[in-house]
């Protein structure tokens, strides 16, 4: 019995040493596992550290780029000769730079721009022009461009016009004046010659040795000169006086055929090819004097008769273009050439001898104040083709 249970204490003795072994060989294994993984996990950790690293360093140079590029948008800002400013979006100044400030005389930081600086602002005649009215009394004069931003800010680019506006106002005068000296020229020039043979004529009247028929040839003479300049002085009053007949509904159609009434029978013999072309119907413009509409068309064919010859082909032509009525006036007559194409239409300027230089001129206003265009090409040898626009009727 007790040989048996010895053999028995041994056996479960060595089945005891041998789960100990497999147990320890186990977490040896486990351990083995466990120091790898902690070497592979603090491998990762390097690399993840490494990686981070070169993140921030690259961030902190991010960041100082962007650093030293705010620094520089604020110097430039600062530095900008115009005013800049941002308004939030309702409208409140949440940025200004020292230009803005000088230009307003004061500080916009936290002001409301619709309820505090734009009552201070008057529009004027000119697109994104406005004058104000600076704290010591003196009137400025401010261009304001407004951009509107994606998330609903805008940015005002305000400039000071002030002094480029004073040089132009008078750089307008000091035309205004050169045109009138012209002027003065141009009529002097034109009421001398006339005038002075209107004298000649009228002091061989009272030669008393001078025969009836001569009298009566001389006093005819200058009758004429005198009509001359009464026609020039009137012309030249209907000019500086522009358009003032009332405004009304014409058919340019109409108006064409009283001038072609009117000019056609001084074509004695009908020497020349007249080619007309109007609608059937009428030709309505919204706004025009007929009279003086007539009086245009008819300055515009006695050019051409003067410029043409016999067997030479006169054209008048009237037909619609889109929104507008296209009227045509053209010669095969001597043409002109580009520098006297580009004066055609000055005051006082003439090629003819007895022109007065201010048909042309009339016709021009007149064609502007309807709300026209008139247009004219040419060259030497090769007739000229007038053209005119005016905006059809509704």
């Amino acid at each position: 019995m007790n040989d048996k249970a010895a053999a028995t204490g041994k056996a479960n003795e060595k089945i005891d040493q041998a789960g100990l072994e497999q147990a320890f060989s186990l977490f040896t294994e486990a351990s083995r596992q466990l120091v790898e993984s902690y070497q592979e996990l603090e491998q990762q950790v390097g690399s993840l550290t490494q990686e981070l690293a070169v993140a921030n360093g690259a961030l902190r140079q991010q960041f100082e780029e962007k650093a030293a590029l705010s620094s520089r948008l604020e110097t430039l800002l600062a530095a900008l000769p115009g005013g800049v400013v941002e308004l939030d979006d309702g409208d409140g100044v949440v940025t200004s730079n020292p230009a803005a400030v000088e230009i307003f005389g004061r500080e916009l930081i936290g002001v409301n721009w619709l309820q505090t600086v734009e009552p201070m602002l008057t529009a004027t005649a000119v697109i994104d022009d406005w004058t104000f009215l600076a704290p010591d009394g003196a009137e400025k004069r401010l261009s304001i461009v407004a951009s509107r931003l994606p998330s609903g800010e805008r940015i005002l680019l305000i400039h000071d016009v002030s002094e480029s506006w004073r040089l132009r106002r008078q750089l307008e005068q000091h035309k205004r004046l050169a045109a009138m000296g012209e002027m003065a020229a141009g009529l002097a020039h034109q009421l001398r010659t006339p005038l002075a043979t209107a004298l000649l004529y009228t002091a061989n009247l009272a030669k008393p040795q001078l025969g009836e028929s001569d009298r009566l040839k001389f006093g005819e003479k200058s009758l004429a000169r005198l009509r001359y300049l009464e026609t020039l002085i009137q012309n030249m009053l209907l000019f500086v006086r522009g358009h003032q007949a009332e405004m009304e509904r014409v058919d340019l159609a109409a108006a064409a055929e009283d001038a072609l009434q009117t000019v056609q029978p001084q074509d004695t013999g009908q020497t020349r090819r007249w080619r007309v072309s109007l609608p059937e119907g009428p030709a309505w413009i919204e706004e025009a004097s007929r009279k003086e509409l007539t009086g245009a068309l008819i300055n515009l064919l006695e050019n051409a008769m003067q410029a043409t010859a016999a067997g030479d082909e006169i054209t008048l032509d009237l037909a619609r273009d889109g929104v507008a009525w296209r009227l045509v006036v053209a010669d095969q007559g001597c043409g002109m050439s580009e520098q006297v194409r580009e004066r055609l239409f000055e005051p006082f300027f003439t090629t003819r001898k007895d022109g007065t230089g201010l048909g042309l001129a009339i016709v021009r206003n007149l064609i502007t104040a309807c709300g026209g265009e008139i247009d004219v090409s040419s060259a030497p040898g090769e007739g000229a083709i007038f053209t005119i626009l005016l905006p059809a009727a509704h």
